[in-house]
């Protein structure tokens, strides 16, 4: 059967919408009219010197009659153009526009245009189609193939128009490539919103309200039209086909992008560059998508960047993060996610955010067995060193680092901080906890700065927790203690079977003063899948780095908290905050939130009390307003479970303050010989002839930028404790 239909001329430019999804008493274009009513232009026919001019300059209409302009119209910038159906043209002057040295005469030439208002001075020239586009002031569209927009069009937005069967509806497989975790994408969708409709499958009336609001959430008429905001550049691209974008876009040879909505502003450009090929997506504010990128069935948040042959499908990439090179599949990523150098992230995965693919890592195997892979849950600061290599479904806690390695098995790793070895000569697990902060303090404190000063949003819809000491880290370090205290109680005391002795031996030798534990073999319980030893690495000192960085979370925030309220004591702060310890906290896409507010949450969404998006987004916010203070009440009572009192008196206090400058010292002291480590290296040196030569390219570690920076911050915190501790 021919896929070709041979029709009249008159369906060049009419009957846009079938007669059947028209409503009573109205006409093809009143969707076009409502888009457009808020111009408030004026509109006349063509005159018959206008229309002898533009005969003149080769160009033809199939009525004169549908091309409507404005008072201020040039016929004279039209040039060997075909109209067809309504066409309505702007201001239209004999003027330039300059676009990064392009310029370009205002005007129409060289191209067939159907059914399309056109704004203010607007250049268009070598559009070979362009239909149903309702183009924006001061546009540039040059040397592109095809341009249109079908009146079904959805603009990358999982709903379905009038008369569609349920299977053309784009979902996102997300976090599981079964399809079992599929959500329906909309634009304005945040991590969190994905987070929620994935996680929670087992929620049933939160599911139905989700499909219900977001079906809702647009008009599901048909015929609007495709729309190009003002000051717009589109040039050199082949074809664009159900694609609404937003002001001030910039587009250059872009293969094909179709079923998209590319949000864009004057505060926040969007950018696609060469030989991109997108399909079913939404794109976020001050975006960046280069040299040959491909995505399909996709959320790109605000501020983030696709480069270099980047793939990614059926995943949603949150804020604030950059993927090149790379491939990423079925994958829900939380804000702040870097990605480079030709590695692949194929599992199907949850990543929290904050974190970081090395060359050569490949999380997924694309399948280790005939079944569909399993899934990857990795929290926040999730770093797979060089060429490492997971093929199994893993739970990660925050912050935990791979060596590069072929882990063989399944991992289920809950020591936040931690470095993880596969000992391949041992046959054996080897974790070290709180690595980070013993051992490479530069990168941890550089990357919660870093994360922070790469947030370049104008709109920060996604709240996003940067410290990576926080509740939920601080939970998971706690947690982490107690881990340890067993393993090493058992290590000591094998005979004895009670968990609470074996903690209480664990944590008196570990918050004892002797030599470390090197030589006692302290063996992790339940982090892998197999039969050889997980072993601990430096448990001592991890043990008593952990309570070094909860002391420090709880003393930062408390002095916060006395610094927004100037007049309060001691005794004040322990009033206002004093509060049972919240040990249950959610990351819900970057944002943290008490347990108790999510399910509250779902049964609001679930009973319609949050009956849309916007009212979703609205309790979002007002979670993050009381957050501040949440977070101080965990630090005071993280604080006293700490140093295992129930209330806190003065000396306590004062204690607290005077160790927490101490602890303040040491992260000064840990970020300059963590950084110095690089300038001493005799490999690194031996690629420098002299001295000079090395100090004019490295430059010292005393005149490193952030080894500087954090010297001001830790004289600024010893004086703020000191101004405290005067305070009482």
């Amino acid at each position: 059967m021919s896929q070709i239909e041979i029709k009249s001329p008159e369906y060049l430019g009419r009957h846009f919408i079938a007669a059947e999804y028209l409503p009573d008493g109205q006409d093809e274009y009143y969707l076009r009219n409502e888009q457009t009513a808020h111009l408030n232009r004026q509109w006349r026919k063509l005159n018959a010197g206008e229309v002898e001019k533009l005969v003149h300059n080769g160009n033809t209409a199939e009525n004169w009659d549908d091309i409507l302009v404005t008072d201020e119209f040039d016929p004279a910038q039209i040039i060997n153009t075909q109209f067809f159906g309504l066409v309505r043209i702007g201001r239209l002057r004999n003027v330039i526009l300059e676009h990064h040295d392009l310029r370009l005469p205002c005007g129409i030439t060289d191209s067939l245009i159907a059914a399309c208002d056109i704004g203010d001075d607007v250049a268009i020239h070598g559009v070979r189609y362009l239909a149903h586009y309702i183009i924006g002031n001061r546009c540039i569209l040059a040397n592109i193939d095809e341009m249109h927009t079908t009146d079904h069009a959805k603009f990358g937005n999982g709903i379905l128009k009038d008369g569609e069967p349920e299977d053309v509806r784009v979902w996102l497989d997300v976090m599981n490539e079964t399809g079992a975790r599929q959500v329906m994408p909309f634009d304005g969708m945040l991590p969190a919103d994905a987070y929620l409709w994935a996680k929670y499958r087992d929620d049933a009336a939160m599911m139905d309200a989700f499909k219900t609001m977001t079906q809702h959430k647009f008009d599901s008429h048909r015929g609007y039209y495709g729309s190009i905001g003002d000051e717009c550049v589109i040039k050199n691209s082949r074809i664009l086909k159900d694609v609404k974008v937003g002001e001030n876009c910039y587009i250059k040879g872009a293969n094909k992008l179709k079923n998209l909505t590319i949000n864009s502003s004057e505060d926040e450009p969007t950018q696609i560059g060469e030989g991109v090929e997108i399909v079913n997506g939404i794109i976020g504010f001050g975006c960046h998508l280069f040299y040959g990128v491909k995505a399909i069935r996709f959320i790109l948040g605000d501020n983030s960047s696709l480069k270099y042959g980047a793939r990614l499908i059926n995943s949603y990439l949150g804020d604030n993060s950059t993927i090149s090179c790379c491939e990423v599949l079925n994958n829900l990523i939380f804000p702040a996610h870097e990605q480079h150098h030709n590695n692949s992230f194929l599992i199907a995965s949850v990543v929290m955010g904050q974190s970081n693919m090395a060359a050569g890592a490949t999380i997924g195997s694309n399948h280790n067995s005939r079944a569909n892979d399993n899934e990857l849950r990795a929290g926040r600061g999730f770093w797979p060193g060089l060429c490492s290599s997971v093929k199994h479904p893993c739970r990660f806690a925050s912050y935990v680092l791979l060596s590069k390695s072929d882990y063989p098995a399944e991992l289920n790793i809950p020591l936040p901080f931690s470095l993880l070895n596969n000992n391949v000569a041992k046959n054996r697990l080897e974790i070290m906890p709180a690595f980070w902060w013993l051992y490479d303090m530069y990168a941890l404190a550089r990357n919660c700065w870093k994360f922070q000063s790469r947030d370049k949003r104008a709109r920060k819809l996604q709240n996003i927790e940067f410290d990576a000491l926080a509740p939920d880290t601080i939970e998971e370090i706690f947690t982490a203690r107690t881990l340890l205290e067993q393993w090493t109680g058992k290590a000591s005391a094998s005979d004895i079977d009670c968990p609470d002795k074996l903690s209480a031996i664990g944590r008196e030798y570990l918050d004892s003063d002797t030599s470390d534990n090197n030589d006692m073999e302290i063996l992790a319980e339940n982090v892998e899948k197999s039969s050889r030893k997980a072993v601990i690495l430096k448990a001592k000192q991890a043990w008593q780095a952990y309570g070094d960085m909860i002391h420090y979370y709880a003393a930062k925030n408390l002095i916060e908290y006395l610094q927004y309220n100037g007049s309060h004591t001691f005794s004040d702060m322990q009033n206002a905050l004093s509060s049972p310890r919240q040990t249950d906290w959610v990351n819900l896409g970057g944002q943290l939130m008490q347990r108790a507010d999510l399910n509250q949450l779902r049964a609001d969404i679930g009973s319609g009390t949050l009956a849309d998006w916007d009212a979703i987004h609205q309790r979002y916010d007002e979670l993050w307003q009381a957050y501040a203070l949440q977070k101080q009440q965990h630090a005071f009572a993280s604080l006293c479970a700490l140093l295992g009192v129930e209330v806190l008196t003065p000396e306590m206090w004062t204690d607290a303050l005077n160790k927490a400058a101490a602890v303040q010292e040491y992260v000064r002291n840990a970020v300059f010989q963590s950084r110095k480590k690089d300038y001493n290296n005799p490999f690194v040196r031996a690629n420098y002839r002299d001295e000079a030569e090395m100090k004019a390219v490295m430059g010292t570690p005393e005149d490193n930028s952030f080894v500087q920076q954090i010297n001001t911050e830790t004289e600024q915190f010893k004086q703020i404790v000191n101004e405290i501790i005067q305070r009482g």
